[in-house]
């Protein structure tokens, strides 16, 4: 309230009275909003744990989210075409790509006909550049050519898994790592990529995952063996930059205050060291660090609202590492069967999932956008994915009930022998 008061005074000095009234009755209404946005999540979350022991089963749950990615699919042209969210009219190749993740975690293509998996993997296959980019027209534009955690380099991460749980393997060699067998290339692009213990607004976590992602699936599937040494390369450089303090990255030598950004940089760099089978450093902090993230809803974030990526940041690692280390692992499955209902709170009645309750949300690009509570095929794949990683971390969950089909493919959907407990 002294902070509030202060604050106060400042701005009557130097705004006026008027000035003053405008900006308490803004936060005023600011604090309004919270507080009824936590009794509502509040009230969804009873309501939820209610109906997960009272009779809501998995397999209502996958038929549902089944049911609501079929109605996004067009029936017209070749199968495998998708659009985004129910507000959407025409189909964008990202939603395609999660409809497939979707379907195979809840192992729907099994049964799909030879005619409809051939004229999907070829839908998907027409996307491809000379340069082994996978770029689609509809959503082009200048954000699509120069972002990485959304646009062409991240639309072929996911094309690759896609077509990887579709049974094809990508056409076209990537270009982009032609230059990562030179190993000085390498450490100079890692430079540029600015990882390092301490935080850097130009830090960049999503290239790291769409390279070596890119590399593993090189060398596993189109037979470049040579990409094994550039990805050990990469793995010593970020080795080297780990905060020994939190077993992540860019959290300053230990602040708690960075713990949970950091958290979400180090998802995107443990997922590639689970993929090889590799040990992360510091194992004890990384767990330490990402149970701090839990908020008391459930989530993994600062904010009690944490979206489906502040979840799956803490919920993959934590399902991995609970099979590798004998480190809190009673605290590790109490945090995952919290999780549990918190993610199914942002499970809407047509199937679909929200990335984030009552807010809208636009993903790069304005047909991947979706209104406030409006289910939409990105959020529906990252928070199914979760309740996966759950239900194969802990087999006696409530999402433990259903057989996650997880295959071992390089990206972000996969699970590895040894990841079971």
């Amino acid at each position: 309230m002294k902070n509030l008061g202060d604050k106060l005074k400042a701005h009557l000095k130097k705004d006026g009275v008027l000035a003053t009234l405008l900006y308490s009755f803004k936060y005023l209404y600011f604090k309004f909003q919270l507080l009824v946005l936590f009794f509502n999540l509040k009230k969804r979350l009873a309501k939820r744990n209610y109906e997960i022991k009272h009779g809501l089963t998995i397999a209502e749950v996958r038929k549902k989210t089944l049911q609501f990615t079929e109605s996004l699919r067009l029936p017209n042209g070749p199968y495998g075409r998708y659009r985004y969210a129910p507000g959407q009219d025409g189909p964008v190749l990202y939603a395609s790509l999660y409809a497939a993740l979707t379907r195979h975690l809840y192992n729907d293509l099994a049964d799909l006909s030879t005619i409809k998996r051939q004229e999907w993997i070829d839908y998907i296959k027409s996307f491809q550049s000379a340069d082994g980019w996978f770029r689609d027209p509809a959503i082009a534009c200048e954000l699509a050519e120069t972002a990485d955690w959304w646009g062409w380099r991240h639309l072929t991460l996911h094309a690759v898994m896609a077509l990887s749980c579709l049974g094809a393997v990508v056409d076209r060699p990537f270009k982009i790592l032609e230059s990562f067998k030179d190993k000085n290339f390498i450490e100079a692009w890692f430079k540029n990529l600015h990882i390092t213990p301490y935080p850097s607004s130009e830090m960049n976590a999503h290239l790291p995952l769409i390279v070596v992602t890119l590399l593993q699936y090189a060398r596993d599937y189109q037979g470049a063996t040579w990409a094994d040494s550039a990805i050990r390369k990469i793995i010593s450089l970020l080795n080297a930059q780990i905060d020994p303090e939190t077993g992540c990255w860019c959290t300053g030598g230990g602040q708690k205050n960075l713990i949970n950004d950091g958290v979400k940089i180090a998802y995107h760099f443990w997922i590639f060291y689970f993929y090889d089978k590799l040990p992360i450093r510091f194992p004890e902090r990384a767990i330490d660090s990402l149970l701090f993230t839990q908020n008391r809803f459930g989530g993994f974030d600062n904010s009690i609202n944490s979206s489906a990526c502040d979840d799956i940041d803490s919920i993959d690692p934590l399902c991995r590492l609970i099979g590798i280390i004998d480190y809190k692992k009673s605290e590790i499955k109490n945090s995952l069967h919290q999780a549990l209902p918190w993610v199914l709170i942002n499970l809407n009645q047509d199937g679909g999932f929200v990335f984030k309750r009552k807010q809208s949300f636009k993903y790069g690009h304005d047909k991947m956008y979706s209104g406030i509570n409006e289910s939409n095929l990105f959020a529906t794949w990252f928070r199914t994915l979760s309740l996966a990683y759950i239900g194969k971390a802990l087999p006696d969950s409530w999402a433990g009930r259903f057989d996650w089909r997880l295959d071992a493919i390089p990206g972000l959907q996969f699970w590895q022998p040894d990841n079971k407990k």
